[in-house]
């Protein structure tokens, strides 16, 4: 199975961070996972890759492959980041996928998110949800 360059976990909350990354760990779907606690420091990390000012051959910096993004956080929010994101270079991201992970059900969170066309799941994270943003962005994964 060809696995993910790398996955950030952006999430205020220590103990979804923790369960994700145990779980992402399990499936085996990449060797690189990145947590973030707030949409402002996702931001800085992938504009300072964005921009080339980080030294990319570190383990400590990679371009994700995927961004599972938590809606309500202290700093800047789920909704905040994307605005953000979306002002990076188009070739920058273009290979990147966001998907919102959420407690909210609310409709005005999935309208936002549908309007976007970016995945939305509610928490927890689970296996199967895992496996269905691989077989829906990226096919060549595969199990």
């Amino acid at each position: 199975m060809k696995k993910l360059k790398g996955i950030m976990l952006v999430d205020d909350d220590d103990t979804n961070n923790f369960l994700n990354q145990r779980l992402l760990s399990r499936m085996q779907i990449t060797d690189k996972i990145k947590e973030f606690r707030n949409g402002k420091h996702a931001w800085d990390y992938l504009h300072q890759l964005s921009e080339g000012s980080v030294d990319t051959a570190s383990a400590d910096y990679f371009k994700p492959s995927l961004i599972l993004l938590d809606i309500n956080m202290p700093v800047m929010n789920g909704f905040e980041f994307l605005g953000m994101f979306e002002q990076l270079d188009p070739g920058f991201r273009q290979d990147m996928v966001l998907a919102l992970l959420s407690t909210s059900e609310h409709s005005q969170d999935t309208e936002r998110a549908a309007a976007r066309n970016i995945a939305y799941l509610t928490k927890p994270l689970t296996a199967q949800k895992v496996q269905q943003l691989l077989d829906t962005y990226f096919p060549e994964t595969g199990t």
